[in-house]
């Protein structure tokens, strides 16, 4: 995947950059802190942005100055400019590729855990093992970037797969990095159930939800319809003889979480309430992305759970990301949880796709 090297237009930062400075100089801004604290953020990171912008057109003028003597009949002056021009290109990249994220505004959920939930989709069975391998690969990921992770809610298909999951993963930079995944993950390959040796397509649905506080997300008593079970258990000695399982369905939206993965009520309470809230963050966030979506067109992947957005073909040995057009080879590597060149590729693209959105002309 080849791409022009994106060069934003600052033009409308130094003109707010100007106009931020005038406010600041300004005592009347202060008889209201609360602006004036919002203004002084806000200059900060206009400040910013100009200031890596200054550093790339510096450097970019040192390059073309280097590449004119690059053509002068004197040797010495030739490999001069040479080694010059060794040495600032890379740099170019390098403050090209911090003036990006710089005009970039952080999203105040990318520090926060993330909810990783995985179904199985269509294909019966086949789908419920890939969903399983799914959940490996993402908790053997968090593993390998040091993060911690908590198997939330958790429900077994016949055959040992996954019918559906919830998996907490708690690490800085979770919810940035895998935000992408959300969507439908589709595999083709011969069902360990197949006799005939037919190739299956079958799916499993993942979504990513930035985990919410408590007190963000107000849950009244009166809105939960809680009720208690046993859980299912393996039998014999080890049947769950106490009510453990907690259902609960919160009225006002009808989103419904089961959790059972705890031998205690208690702790299932708890976490199913940390489930629902981010429910309901998540509801809240869909809410207010519906309504700019037209300003978020361009944008890459929507996290929409109905957008197929990746396929595994195990007998070619070949990952395809859609959204990006991106294909690696060895799934199984992948599904061990070395994510990282799929993760990494959708970030970077994200951070371009943005940023080309803010610096691109309005009509």
């Amino acid at each position: 995947m080849s791409a022009s090297p994106l060069r934003p237009d600052l033009t409308g930062f130094r003109r707010r950059l100007a106009e931020l400075e005038a406010l600041m100089a300004d005592p009347a801004t202060f008889a209201d802190n609360r602006r004036a604290a919002t203004l002084g953020a806000e200059l900060r990171f206009t400040s910013k942005a100009v200031k890596a912008d200054d550093a790339l057109v510096a450097l970019e003028k040192e390059l073309a100055e280097s590449r004119a003597l690059a053509g002068e009949a004197d040797a010495e002056i030739r490999a001069m400019a040479a080694d010059e021009i060794t040495r600032l290109e890379p740099a170019v990249e390098v403050a090209r590729e911090q003036l990006i994220r710089s005009i970039i505004p952080v999203n105040p959920d990318d520090s926060r855990n993330a909810l990783v939930e995985i179904r199985a989709g269509t294909g019966g069975e086949e789908a419920s093992l890939f969903a399983a391998e799914l959940l490996r690969a993402y908790t053997r990921f968090a593993e390998k970037k040091g993060w911690k992770c908590e198997l939330m809610s958790l429900s077994h298909s016949d055959l040992g797969g996954v019918r559906d999951a919830v998996l907490l993963i708690e690490g800085e930079g979770a919810t940035a990095l895998l935000r992408h995944e959300a969507g439908v993950h589709r595999v083709q390959r011969v069902p360990a159930t197949e006799a005939s040796g037919r190739v299956h397509t079958s799916a499993a649905t993942v979504a990513v939800l930035p985990e919410a506080e408590e007190a963000e997300v107000v849950l009244k008593p009166e809105d939960l319809d809680m009720s208690v079970a046993r859980a299912s258990g393996a039998g014999g000695q080890h049947v769950n003889k106490t009510e453990s399982a907690v259902q609960i369905i919160h009225k006002p939206t009808g989103l419904m979480v089961y959790c059972a993965d705890e031998r205690s009520q208690l702790r299932n309470r708890v976490k199913a309430l940390r489930v629902l809230r981010s429910r309901l963050l998540d509801l809240t966030r869909a809410k207010e992305r519906e309504a700019r979506a037209d300003a978020r067109k361009t944008q890459v992947g929507s996290g929409d759970r109905s957008e197929r957005i990746r396929t595994y073909n195990f007998p070619q040995n070949r990952i395809t990301d859609h959204r990006i057009d991106l294909t690696v080879h060895g799934i199984e590597q992948v599904l061990e949880g070395n994510l990282d060149q799929l993760v990494d590729a959708l970030f970077e693209a994200d951070l371009r796709e943005r940023a080309e959105a803010i610096t691109r002309p309005t009509a």
